[in-house]
């Protein structure tokens, strides 16, 4: 069943099969997320991740989830925001894009997304959720894709402004602000 869910809470929590962390190109960790997905995981994250090589904006990689519930890592990377004049919008919806491909690629059912560059990088917020969901649901359409996709909302700014756009979308979404999953 394809289905778009949206809850507020730590994605580092969540019992899915992937997790998205919004990562740099180095994939070694930083700040926001993926600080935060990295200190859940623990060292084996650290250690699988120096094996890729990086990771290019716009595209994405896959690693174990270690010591998180979630069964996979899918890495992407973002664009930074420097007011729209370089390919930031089909970056972000690549990261997307691609995120998906690979979770379709290793049969999950359930992949949760942060807000991808909307932290340091500076992406608006409401334009990079618009990318976020229009990019899923046109994803999940031209795949018939049978997946759940959760996009996770550390704070409330971003959980409203998630809520009210799916709230215009023609197709089933679930809202919880529990933050479980």
């Amino acid at each position: 069943m394809k289905q778009i869910a949206l809850i507020r809470g730590d994605i580092t929590q969540l019992d899915v099969d992937a997790i998205v962390n919004a990562a740099n190109k180095s994939l070694l960790g930083g700040g926001g997320v993926d600080g935060a997905i990295h200190r859940s995981a623990g060292r084996g994250l650290l250690e699988e991740c120096r094996k890729l090589g990086g990771c290019d904006t716009g595209e994405a990689k896959i690693t174990g989830g270690h010591n998180l519930k979630a069964r996979y890592v899918i890495h992407t990377v973002g664009p930074v925001w420097y007011g729209g004049k370089h390919q930031e919008k089909e970056l972000l919806t690549n990261a997307y894009r691609n995120s998906l491909k690979l979770a379709g690629q290793h049969h999950c059912k359930t992949v949760a997304f942060p807000n991808i560059s909307t932290g340091v990088y500076h992406y608006p917020l409401t334009h990079a959720a618009e990318i976020a969901i229009n990019s899923t649901y046109s994803f999940l359409l031209e795949y018939n894709a049978d997946m759940t996709v959760i996009f996770c909302c550390f704070n409330e700014e971003n959980f409203s402004i998630y809520n009210h756009l799916l709230q215009k979308k023609p197709y089933s979404a679930v809202f919880s602000s529990s933050g479980s999953w």
